[in-house]
């Protein structure tokens, strides 16, 4: 068995375990965790689409490597052309999902593919998401859960916040944090081996 080239070596940008479990569907096993540290505030004025893009950008870029292309995403949730911070706090992840609550919002899931030639190929994933209108006892026992921190508005769609969720069109995978239809178009276009 021959080893695979180091040009096909594929690293993951990220510390999420939820992108790592999604990339193992498409039969993808990361060679190496590097997680990108990176300024994560939105410039003045920048569009949820325009964030979302820049990131995932900046993200490969930081962890850019000569032996492996270098698979970077991030998640935005926008209600409108506002750009919904990660929860860091109980009353963070309230304020949100109260803005959320029985209103339709974007979840824009970027990703960037930097090869080791430092070309860079991206795709964006756009999804309508449904809340339906949460009482003061749902939101209670959401948050009692605690699955909100860190998430980007608040909620994780993977747990408990989905039996709140009245309808999604498009990306299931890209509300979890990786759109899995653009990132195997990504790594196909790039010479991975995916059926």
């Amino acid at each position: 068995m021959t080893a695979p080239s180091p040009n096909l070596a594929l690293i993951l940008a990220s510390a999420s375990p939820r992108r790592r479990e999604l990339i193992a569907r498409l039969g993808i096993v990361p060679d190496r965790i590097a997680p990108a540290d990176i300024d994560e505030t939105p410039l003045a004025a920048e569009l949820p689409r325009d964030y979302a893009r820049r990131m995932a950008r900046e993200k490969a870029e930081a962890a850019a490597s000569d032996s492996g292309h270098v698979l970077a995403g991030d998640t935005v949730v926008a209600l409108g052309r506002r750009i919904l911070p990660k929860a860091e706090d109980v009353q963070m992840a309230r304020k949100c999902l109260k803005l959320l609550s029985g209103r339709r919002h974007r979840v824009l899931s970027a990703i960037a593919l930097r090869a080791p030639d430092g070309s860079l190929r991206e795709r964006l994933s756009e999804t309508i998401v449904k809340f339906k209108v949460l009482s003061d006892e749902e939101l209670k026992a959401y948050l009692a859960g605690g699955e909100w921190g860190g998430k980007a508005g608040g909620y994780a769609i993977q747990g408990a916040a989905e039996g709140l969720i009245s309808w999604i069109q498009g990306s299931h995978s890209g509300v979890v944090g990786l759109p899995l239809f653009e990132t195997r178009a990504l790594l196909k276009a790039a010479g991975f081996p995916i059926a």
